[in-house]
C-alpha cells in the first residue's frame, strides 16, 4: 500500500485469479485464440495486397480491419500470455501503463469509426451499384480510412490525459490483465464521479455515433434488398452484407456491454470478462466471419497458395 499523498508510480498486475493448472489451461486457450487472431488477419492482408482481384473498396475496408484487430490484441495479449506462464504478479511502469491505455482506446475508436465507414460502403454497393464505382473511388476510400485512423487516435488524448492526471494513491494493486482505465479509477483518491460522467458521455458519442450510420446504412440495404423481386438476387445482394452485418453484432455488443455503462469503475470479474471478449474474441473471429463464405477471397487464397507452390517447385 502506498501513503496518503502519495501517487503510483508503478502498478501490478494481479491478472486472473485461480490455481496454477487453471493459469496453464487459460494460457494455452488464449495462445491459441491469438495465434489464430494474428495469422489469420496476416493472411486477409497479405492476399488483398497481393491479389489483383480483391482490390477494391471493400476488400480495401477489411485490409484495414484487419491491420486494427491485430494492433488491438496485441496490446495487452501477449502481456497477460506472459503473466499467465510465469505465474506471477507483473508490474507495468505508469507510462507504460499510459501507452497501453491510449493505443488499446485509440485504436478500438478507430475501428468503430471504420466500421461504420464500411456500413456506408455497403449502403452504396447495395442501393447505388451503377455509381459505386464513381462514389467509391480510391481518394474517397483513402481519405475515409485516413479519418477513421486520426479521429480514433484524436479523440482518446484527453480521456487518458485526464485519467493519469489523477493522484493513485489508494493502493498500486490492479486487478486486472491490463491498464483497464475502470480499475484505475478505483485506485484514486480524487473525486472522480464527474470524470466518470464524462467519460460515459464520450462512449456514448463514439459507440452510438458510429452505430448511426450503420443502422441508416442497413435500414435502406435491407428494404431495397426486400424490393428484389427473385429469391436468388436477394441472396446475392444480402450476401455482400452478411459478413459486416454479423460483425457489427459482435462488435458493438461487446463495446455497448464494456463501456457504455454511466459507472466506470465496474466489477473486476465484469470488466475481465467484457475486456476478453473485445481484446481476444472479436479478433479471433473476424477471418472466419469475413472469409469463410466469401467466395471470392476463397479464390484468390487458393489461387495465392498455388503460386507459392509453383515458384517453390521452379
Amino acid at each position: 500500500m502506498l501513503g496518503n499523498y502519495s501517487s503510483a508510480t508503478e502498478f501490478f498486475l494481479l491478472g486472473f485469479p485461480g490455481s496454477k493448472e487453471l493459469h496453464y489451461i487459460l494460457f494455452a486457450t488464449f495462445f491459441f485464440f491469438y495465434s489464430v487472431t494474428i495469422m489469420g488477419n496476416t493472411v486477409i492482408i497479405i492476399t488483398i495486397c497481393v491479389n489483383k482481384h480483391l482490390q477494391s473498396p471493400m476488400y480495401f475496408f477489411l485490409g484495414h480491419l484487419s491491420v486494427l484487430e491485430i494492433l488491438i490484441t496485441s496490446t495487452a495479449v501477449p502481456f497477460m500470455l506472459q503473466g499467465l506462464l510465469l505465474l506471477k504478479t507483473q508490474i507495468i511502469s505508469l507510462t507504460a501503463c499510459c501507452v497501453q491505455l491510449y493505443l488499446y482506446l485509440s485504436l478500438g475508436s478507430s475501428e468503430l469509426a471504420l466500421i461504420g465507414v464500411m456500413a456506408v460502403d455497403r449502403y452504396v454497393a447495395v442501393c447505388n451499384p451503377l455509381r459505386y464505382n464513381i462514389i467509391m473511388n480510391s481518394r474517397t476510400c483513402l481519405w475515409m480510412v485516413i479519418v477513421s485512423w486520426v479521429f480514433g487516435f484524436l479523440f482518446q488524448i484527453w480521456p487518458v490525459y485526464a485519467t493519469f492526471q489523477l493522484t493513485f494513491c489508494k493502493s498500486n494493486l490492479l486487478d486486472h490483465f491490463y491498464c483497464d482505465r475502470g480499475q484505475l479509477l478505483k485506485l484514486s483518491c480524487d473525486d472522480t464521479l464527474f470524470m466518470e460522467f464524462i467519460l460515459f458521455l464520450m462512449a456514448v458519442f463514439i459507440i452510438i455515433g458510429s452505430m448511426i450510420p450503420t443502422i441508416i446504412s442497413y435500414t435502406y440495404i435491407i428494404s431495397t434488398i426486400l424490393k428484389i423481386p427473385s429469391a436468388s438476387g436477394r441472396r446475392r445482394a444480402f450476401s455482400t452484407c452478411a459478413s459486416h452485418f454479423t460483425y457489427v453484432v459482435i462488435g458493438y455488443g461487446s463495446c455497448l456491454f464494456l463501456y457504455v455503462k454511466p459507472k466506470q469503475t465496474q466489477a473486476a470479474e465484469y470488466n475481465r470478462v467484457a475486456s476478453l471478449l473485445v481484446l481476444v474474441v472479436t479478433p479471433f473471429l473476424n477471418p472466419f466471419i469475413f472469409t469463410l463464405r466469401n467466395d471470392k477471397f476463397i479464390q484468390a487464397f487458393q489461387h495465392g497458395i498455388k503460386r507459392c507452390c509453383r515458384f517453390l517447385k521452379d
